[in-house]
């Protein structure tokens, strides 16, 4: 159906105060904004196709999550997808887990993708620390991601074989994922500031038969040589068939390279062959945390992510062909997947890679102008380090094509939500986003017909029948709860990589309330129906975005022989920063002194990430413990943001009922952190 343009009348906002309370009206949506929405010509279309009338939002997405099949049809017939077989029902079973969604049907993501090939426009806009933003024309584009399909299968890897990258966000990244699912294989990747250990905790589950990696990167001005972490990757995937060297530094490297992958012969466009796949194929494995044990390898299906980032990208971010989307990430972030999917709306992609506060902190606005985006996201951590650095993007950019921000990763607090209308510009709709690398897709987030209020999001998503609920399972409104989900969506993992049995996974999700999904996160959702989420529930700690997992750091901290255990946790703080201390506790003889702090810091950076840094290292005498022997991670995380610690732990339960003593005198001193 004909796509209407972008409406260009939006209501003048007044400033917002320095700080505002959580809950006051920021924006609201002009007329000519919610009637020329893509979501309001999905309730029309919806409304024709069912017979029934939707008021409102609330009533949309009453319907969308109670009505799955109906809803679920309408959003495959909206978008036209296309399936080589017909699908015999919408849902076969709701059951969760377990629940089947279209089957029969067979299709192919990166063909839905590459449908938005357009002769003499941009595929994809890339970026880095020493380029402005260029344009990767369709034909080009393409044409690579044939190539390197005509590549893979000229080795003999095609459906179901395992294509792992350790690359930067760069195009040859984008490239090889849509190769890969172009045949059928299944895509992961990692990022490569994760050091050889951290990437092999993750992509040495899969068994894969290709790695594809770069040679290093760049990152603050600084480049950073790869290649023996990447030797020692390959050291660590017997099962290689190939390896492909992306020539990010120019740096000399053994096996194919990329050039070689590229220029080969492909298929022309009309006779290349994408594979025909089951809805429930996997299309890619999306890494957890590893709070407990390594990372949990979450498999995604083709279909399931086809129809959810089509209704994410244009009912929920209002998106139009030929528009510009630009989110900072890493390859190993979830919404890496989010911003490459976008041409499934026929949306243009902004890739950058680099340090996004080099060489200035304002560098990300600078190629929001350059790369014209229409939308801009980035986690609330980068905008609070704008807020205090005292940056004013709208006295330094022309920002006239920017339209639409979305905070998302982490709470957004309500002065966060302000700053964009008061120093960024005050005709944005602010849809900031939550949701998971779970199942790769937004819980609640941004309804483009709906007002803006600081501090919250402005609703639950569509297909989302997500609800706060308390310790016996019942709905809660106005309060905190826990974030579940009670009725399925196509996105949800399809399974864990090597979860045989299904044990870990439904572990996971569906111990605590059996047939309901619990996420982890607090959620609240107010009596309009706006969303709050108020931190993890568990203990995830969530840096600048990004989950990574207390495991990974009790790892490598725990193999220091200076160390003899160790407990660390993040704090959410109420300005919406965070902080994470690392509690040690001594082998016998040894003092925290600076270089034991740098010797920690140091591994923690070149094993894993700069992430897995601690803002604090603390020795304490010990750290409490669970009579089974468990770290008591969340009642010390709730002990230093302010609890008693009668109310966070019963001594009948620990351990040693006196270990929190070092860890309650530290919270007691708060030297480091203000609430």
């Amino acid at each position: 159906m004909p796509v209407p343009p972008a409406p260009t009348e939006v209501p003048r906002t007044v400033l917002p105060p320095t700080s505002p309370r959580e809950g006051d009206l920021l924006w609201t949506p002009s007329a000519a904004r919610v009637d020329g929405a893509r979501l309001t010509g999905f309730t029309r279309f919806a409304e024709s196709r069912t017979g029934r009338r939707f008021a409102d939002y609330p009533a949309l997405h009453e319907w969308s999550t109670t009505e799955l099949e109906e809803f679920w049809q309408a959003v495959w017939d909206f978008f036209d997808v296309r399936s080589s077989a017909p699908h015999t029902a919408v849902l076969e079973d709701r059951t969760m887990p377990g629940a089947r969604w279209f089957p029969g049907a067979r299709l192919n993501f990166a063909e839905h993708v590459l449908r938005s090939e357009r002769a003499g426009e941009a595929a994809l806009v890339y970026a880095d620390e020493t380029h402005p933003p260029r344009e990767l024309p369709w034909e080009e584009f393409a044409r690579q991601v044939r190539a390197v399909a005509t590549h893979l299968r000229a080795r003999g890897i095609g459906e179901g074989d395992r294509v792992v990258g350790y690359l930067p966000n760069i195009p040859q990244a984008m490239v090889a994922m849509l190769a890969t699912a172009s045949i059928g294989a299944i895509w992961a990747s990692v990022s490569p500031d994760f050091g050889a250990r951290g990437a092999l905790d993750r992509l040495g589950q899969l068994g894969p038969a290709v790695l594809i990696t770069a040679d290093g990167y760049r990152y603050g001005g600084r480049d950073f040589d790869r290649r023996s972490e990447v030797a020692a990757i390959v050291a660590g995937l017997p099962g290689l068939r190939a390896v492909v060297h992306v020539p990010v530094l120019g740096l000399d490297q053994p096996g194919t390279a990329w050039d070689d992958a590229v220029s080969g012969p492909a298929a022309p466009a009309k006779s290349f062959e994408f594979a025909q796949v089951p809805f429930d194929q996997p299309l890619w494995v999306l890494f957890s945390s590893g709070t407990t044990g390594l990372p949990k390898a979450i498999v995604h299906g083709h279909g399931g992510i086809l129809l959810e980032h089509l209704k994410l990208h244009v009912l929920h971010h209002d998106m139009r062909p030929g528009d510009r989307g630009f989110f900072f990430t890493t390859t190993g972030w979830m919404m890496w997947n989010f911003l490459v999917s976008m041409p499934l709306a026929g949306v243009v992609p902004v890739l950058y890679d680099g340090n996004p506060s080099h060489p200035d902190v304002d560098v990300l606005w600078r190629i929001a102008q350059d790369s014209r985006a229409r939308l801009f996201g980035a986690s609330p951590t980068f905008v609070e380090l704008m807020q205090k650095a005292g940056v004013v993007p709208r006295e330094r950019f022309d920002l006239a094509a920017l339209d639409v921000v979305m905070p998302a990763g982490s709470p957004v607090a309500p002065a966060i939500t302000a700053w964009f209308y008061r120093d960024v510009k005050d005709d944005l709709w602010i849809a900031t986003g939550s949701g998971g690398t779970d199942c790769c897709t937004g819980f609640a987030g941004g309804v483009p017909t709906l007002p803006v209020y600081a501090g919250e999001i402005q609703a639950r998503s569509l297909g989302v029948a997500a609800q706060a609920w308390d310790d016996e399972g019942h709905s809660v409104v106005g309060r905190v709860g826990e974030l579940v989900i009670t009725a399925p969506m196509p996105s949800m993992p399809l399974f864990f990589w090597g979860d045989d049995d299904g044990a870990r996974y439904r572990a996971s999700y569906f111990d605590t309330f059996p047939g309901v999904w619990r996420h982890g996160d607090f959620f609240e959702v107010n009596e309009r129906g706006g969303c709050f989420v108020r931190g993890r529930s568990d203990a995830v700690l969530n840096r600048q975005g990004v989950r990574i997992g207390t495991a990974e750091v009790y790892r490598v901290v725990e193999d220091d022989p200076a160390v003899r255990t160790s407990l660390v946790v993040n704090l959410d703080l109420p300005d919406g920063g965070f902080f994470m201390p690392l509690f040690v506790v001594l082998a016998p003889g040894q003092e925290l002194d600076a270089a034991l702090e740098d010797r920690l810091r140091r591994s923690l950076r070149s094993e894993y990430s700069p992430r897995h840094v601690p803002d604090a290292v603390i020795a304490v005498d010990a750290v409490p413990l669970t009579r089974s022997g468990k770290k008591m991670e969340i009642p010390v995380r709730r002990l230093l943001l302010g609890a008693a610690l009668a109310d966070v732990a019963d001594p009948n339960a620990m351990a040693d009922p006196d270990s929190f003593a070092g860890i309650a005198e530290y919270a007691r001193t708060q030297s480091d952190y203000t609430l």
